[in-house]
């Protein structure tokens, strides 16, 4: 068993936690907002200090933040995870950032002799606490090897994809098809409702057939129970593809879909429902056609 630093507590990051807790391996946290710190101490974490503490005694540390702003923060920032890794260390970001900024922090850590690899997760809350994540590394293969068994304790799927920012490049894959999904659930439900039909009828009809995809599973029920509490927020959908946008461009790529339902995500913003399930991608297409998709009255 080993010791494991986490840093990053919220919503994916402490089942996550839990699943390493469970799996019978020492767990050292650290986060920001002490009553998160004090949960997952709760559960059987001992408590750091500060990132550079979790970095200091644990070989292989954990971050799970919102964007990359935040990782290069705790990872290279003052008092840092870096600055208190031992040569030899692991770090493993699972944030869904920028591959730039995971190859920006991957060399930072080789120039101490620290080894590094993105590995983003799929799958929202409900994979986090089943630890059944889809997990997407980047990274050298024999760091990959070592960080193995440590990603199996908090996913059913690890896959090694590249070198570093080969997860993230992959992760950006996985959200622009989950957000365009969406979205065209929402539009394909809203003519379904106008004309007058069922849309929990519609979704088993199409399910079975090629229309069928776990976001259909997972989110159309979601939609039509008019249950937005957030498993992954829209707001951070929206951060993620901005960042396709951003990587697309600098390697000239045009993403025309990506693009407007990028805008949509960032309209809802506006709106007041950033903290909502991304399932909310679809009233979108609600409030635009003047119709809400729901079950039937009994």
């Amino acid at each position: 068993m080993a010791t494991v630093g986490f840093v990053g507590l919220g919503i994916m990051g402490r089942p996550m936690l839990r699943n390493l807790l469970k799996a019978g391996h020492t767990v050292i946290a650290y986060g920001r907002t002490p009553a998160k710190l004090d949960a997952c101490v709760a559960l059987g974490a001992q408590r750091g200090a500060s990132n550079a503490d979790v970095g200091a005694r644990a070989p292989i540390v954990i971050t799970m933040l919102p964007d990359g702003p935040e990782v290069e923060e705790v990872v290279l920032g003052p008092n840092g995870v870096l600055s208190g890794a031992k040569p030899g260390s692991l770090i493993i970001d699972m944030s869904s950032i920028s591959p730039l900024v995971s190859q920006k922090i991957a060399a930072a850590c080789a120039q101490k002799s620290v080894d590094f690899i993105d590995a983003p997760v799929s799958g929202g809350e409900p994979k986090a606490i089943d630890g059944t994540l889809a997990i997407m590394a980047g990274g050298k293969e024999e760091v990959f090897r070592k960080a193995e068994p440590i990603l199996k304790c908090m996913g059913s799927s690890v896959t090694l994809t590249g070198p570093v920012g080969a997860g993230n490049t992959t992760k950006l894959a996985n959200q622009i098809m989950v957000a365009c999904n969406i979205a065209a659930m929402g539009e394909a439900l809203a003519l379904a409702m106008r004309c007058g039909l069922n849309p929990e009828v519609v979704v088993n009809a199409v399910k079975a057939g090629l229309a069928g995809s776990a976001v259909l599973s997972a989110k159309g029920p979601m939609l039509i129970a008019r249950n937005f509490q957030p498993g992954f927020k829209i707001q951070l959908h929206q951060k993620d593809l901005r960042n396709a946008l951003q990587t697309a461009e600098a390697n000239h790529v045009f993403l025309p879909l990506t693009a407007l339902v990028q805008q949509m995500l960032s309209s809802l913003i506006a709106d007041g429902k950033g903290g909502l399930d991304h399932s909310a991608i679809a009233t979108f297409v609600e409030s635009a056609s003047r119709i809400e998709v729901k079950a039937p009255a009994a």
